[in-house]
């Protein structure tokens, strides 16, 4: 299945949870609008290069589209429409004023140069400038897309608007970002488990965690887990993996790779097999890489009683069905990883008010939305009494539709 009908799957089941009509169903699952342009640019080499991006805008009755922007040769439209809906429920979900948009440019940035980069991104606003904005669509930073990307369009859509900081979030923090942005996502997610972990009773002493992905997210989150006093066994990234069964030096480990040594070389512990930490004996697996990570070819030798998704779609819905079935908690990446959204809410807030929070600020109100955000969702699950991923977009997707009808649909 594709990543759209994954969602759509999990949409459907919420939706007979709550009995919607197909006329409510339609209404929410249509997106408000699809951006195609071409982006067509002079390369290094005095070439003709061209390029296509879209922007998704799913659904705007909760505020501003919201969404990130991402650089990879699998960028399309499908995918964009399936990240798009889960923005809209995300923002839901964690009840901030937003709705959701997702999009991208279809390219491989590993062949492109700097200036080949910020070219194409100028370009790309030069082609959306009407369609986004600080009170109408605010991109962030996604795969392959950084602060440096942000400001270029910033820059370039205040040519067009003026000074709009706000257009944009995830930005240097010396060009109006947020302090605590970058651990933001990551920070989230231990939030989460340490909730979860909370209702379960379980408590954080040598709980043994297992990370596969070990870029912003995943290494904040193997930070975060650690100084909790969990034991982080394993860690991937692309290139490999890293297992120690007493317990991975994280600070050690980030200061390793941050010198561009390859992770598995880590002194601190044995290389083996990358995909192997998924399936590895432990007390609580992060899938924080891409999506589809566990599959129907890998759901039966899964070991963690828990699985908390830090990337988006990281679960096929076969795999998801078979672990739920087995009794795993399964905390969904709607909740898990929406810390990165809502901190990309407080930029956007700091940005209108123009004036800047302290990272203490940030990081208190961070745990005030995720800590409500997981009442409500333990509320939701007791009182249909089903699993945490159909509660999480049974929540999002009414909160969706009563603000929708309370707007008026005239």
């Amino acid at each position: 299945m594709s990543p759209l009908e994954v969602t759509q799957e999990y949409f459907e089941k919420a939706s007979r949870l709550m009995k919607y009509s197909n006329r409510v169903k339609t209404m929410l699952w249509t997106p408000f609008r699809e951006v195609k342009v071409e982006i067509t640019v002079e390369t290094d080499k005095g070439e003709i290069g061209t390029y296509i991006g879209y922007r998704i805008q799913h659904d705007k009755s909760r505020g501003p589209m919201k969404g990130g922007l991402r650089y990879h040769p699998t960028v399309n439209p499908e995918d964009m429409r399936s990240l798009a809906t889960l923005m809209t429920l995300k923002t839901a979900l964690v009840d901030i004023p937003f709705g959701g948009a997702k999009g991208g440019v279809t390219c491989d940035p590993r062949t492109l140069s700097d200036h080949e980069m910020e070219v194409i991104t100028r370009k790309l606003v030069d082609g959306l400038h009407d369609v986004i904005g600080p009170f109408v669509d605010i991109p962030a930073p996604d795969v392959n897309t950084n602060a440096q990307v942000m400001s270029w369009i910033m820059d370039q859509y205040s040519k067009y608007k003026g000074f709009a900081p706000a257009v944009v979030t995830g930005k240097p923090v010396n060009l109006h970002g947020s302090l605590g942005r970058e651990a933001a996502t990551g920070r989230g997610v231990i939030m989460g488990l340490n909730d979860l972990l909370h209702d379960l009773r379980r408590p954080w002493k040598d709980t043994r965690v297992v990370i596969q992905g070990f870029g912003n997210v995943g290494s904040y989150a193997a930070l975060f887990a650690a100084e909790n006093g969990a034991r982080v066994i394993a860690v991937s990234n692309q290139d490999g993996a890293v297992r120690n069964p007493e317990g991975l030096d994280i600070a050690k480990l980030n200061r390793h790779v941050a010198r561009k040594k390859p992770l598995a070389e880590f002194p601190g512990g044995e290389s083996v097999e990358r995909d192997s930490v998924l399936t590895m004996d432990c007390d609580v697996l992060i899938p924080a890489a891409l999506g589809d990570a566990i599959t129907e070819d890998n759901m039966k030798d899964i070991r963690a009683g828990i699985v908390v998704e830090a990337a988006n779609g990281p679960i096929t819905s076969k795999a998801d069905a078979y672990l739920a079935g087995k009794g795993v908690e399964i905390l969904p990446d709607i909740y898990a990883n929406a810390g990165g959204v809502t901190v990309s809410y407080f930029e956007w807030a700091q940005n209108i008010q123009q004036f800047q929070w302290s990272e203490k600020q940030v990081n208190t109100a961070l745990g005030q939305k995720m800590r409500q955000a997981f009442k409500d969702l333990r509320k939701m699950r007791k009182k249909y009494k089903t699993d945490m991923r159909t509660a999480a977009f049974a929540l999002a997707l009414e909160r969706v539709r009563s603000v929708t009808l309370q707007r008026g649909i005239l």
